[in-house]
């Protein structure tokens, strides 16, 4: 089985490209963004379902082909098959042959084989073999928790999957509680989303549809007040500094469609420092109450 570098090679900053596929921006600007990125040397994150993103995408590195980055694609299916048609559903817009990681985006029957330690395992070692994918993450949700928990306690996906990605920042762990102390307790690499939760904590606080759901402003109400604490004056750089307190996350991701917003994550990325213990042990308190209280209780694709 090829040897997996996610950890030596992933930049610790990851370029989120949902903005890639906004409309209202112009596509020529979005294409300078995605240049700045490419020039700064970090990996990317996409996917298809995002708009035309691969279109701009495939514009940008076809202006510099040495600089196409390393890629992390939500990969979709539930069979083996399935996740390979998936997969070059999304490299052949961009003129690419293979692919850095695959975003295992699995629920039902493909998730449920994994957890049992069925032949899908064999099947995604081949697609690693193959070259098609270097190396898989899965894709976590709260209400998803239950079979990626099941499969780590059982040491299934072992040498198959090479870390877990989910929703990581002050206002939002999207792994349930069970499901976070066993990937701190095996020291599993995780793969962060969503960087900023939406933007500053107290826009989200503070107007009106800020947040994309109630619930984010009401914990950008419990979070402010840390945030505050801490002294830092950038929301960017404390979300940042947030992920990266944890050993075991590798890189967190985070969209922009605007070169000023990218910039603010590429400075953030250098030198970072830890967060003091105090503040970062509140927003693990209110982590896990979260997670009782309304993560693993909510309704699919609610939150």
């Amino acid at each position: 089985m090829k040897q997996s570098d996610l950890e030596t090679t992933i930049s610790p900053y990851v370029f989120g490209t949902t903005r890639m596929g906004d409309d209202q921006i112009p596509f020529e600007d979005r294409i300078k963004v995605a240049q700045v990125a490419m020039n700064a040397g970090v990996w990317f994150h996409t996917s298809r379902h995002y708009g035309n993103a691969l279109e701009v995408l495939r514009a940008a590195f076809d202006r510099d082909r040495t600089r196409v980055p390393r890629l992390i694609i939500k990969s979709f299916g539930n069979s083996v098959e399935k996740l390979i048609a998936d997969v070059r559903s999304n490299l052949e817009p961009l003129k690419l042959e293979s692919l850095d990681v695959g975003q295992l985006c699995i629920d039902g029957t493909l998730a449920e084989d994994l957890a049992s330690g069925g032949p899908s395992l064999k099947g995604l070692e081949k697609i690693r073999e193959s070259g098609l994918v270097k190396q898989f993450v899965w894709e976590i949700f709260p209400w998803t928790s239950k079979l990626p928990a099941q499969a780590l306690q059982k040491g299934y996906t072992k040498g198959i999957v090479d870390g877990y990605i989910f929703y990581l920042n002050p206002l939002q762990r999207f792994a349930s509680n069970e499901l976070w102390d066993l990937l701190v307790a095996q020291k599993q690499p995780v793969i962060a989303m969503r960087t900023v939760s939406g933007g500053p904590v107290h826009r989200l606080r503070d107007i009106p549809g800020a947040a994309w759901k109630p619930y984010l402003q009401k914990r950008a109400v419990e979070v402010a007040p840390v945030f505050e604490r801490s002294g830092i004056k950038s929301w960017t750089e404390f979300c940042v500094r947030f992920a990266h307190r944890f050993p075991r996350v590798l890189a967190t991701v985070g969209a922009s469609g605007k070169i000023g917003h990218l910039e603010e994550f590429l400075q953030a990325m250098k030198n970072i420092q830890p967060l003091p213990e105090d503040i970062v042990r509140d927003i693990l308190a209110l982590h896990y109450r979260w997670s009782d209280e309304l993560d693993t209780r909510a309704e699919p694709w609610t939150m």
